[in-house]
C-alpha cells in the first residue's frame, strides 16, 4: 500500500494495489472522492481531493498505519 498526499493541489491518494496505466475504472463516491477498481472489479486506491477538508488539516500531518500479522492454523 502506497499513501501520497500533494499539498500543492491538496490531494490524497491512497494505492492499495498497483494498476496498468488506462485499466482502472473509476467510480465517484462524492464530490471530492474517487474509487479506483481493477479490470478484476477489486478496489485498486482512492482519490480524496480537498483533502484538508474532507479530512480536516490536522488528520494529514499524522497518518498512521497499523500493520497486523496474519495468524494462521496449522491442523
Amino acid at each position: 500500500m502506497k499513501i501520497q498526499y500533494d499539498s500543492e493541489v491538496d490531494a490524497l491518494y491512497i494505492e492499495f494495489k498497483t494498476l496498468d496505466p488506462e485499466t482502472a475504472e473509476n467510480r465517484d463516491l462524492s464530490e471530492d472522492v474517487t474509487a479506483n477498481y481493477g479490470p478484476d472489479g477489486r478496489l485498486a486506491g482512492l482519490e480524496i481531493l480537498n483533502a484538508s477538508i474532507v479530512l480536516g488539516e490536522g488528520l494529514l500531518g499524522k497518518i498512521i498505519v497499523e500493520v497486523n500479522p496474519v495468524h494462521h492454523t496449522v491442523v
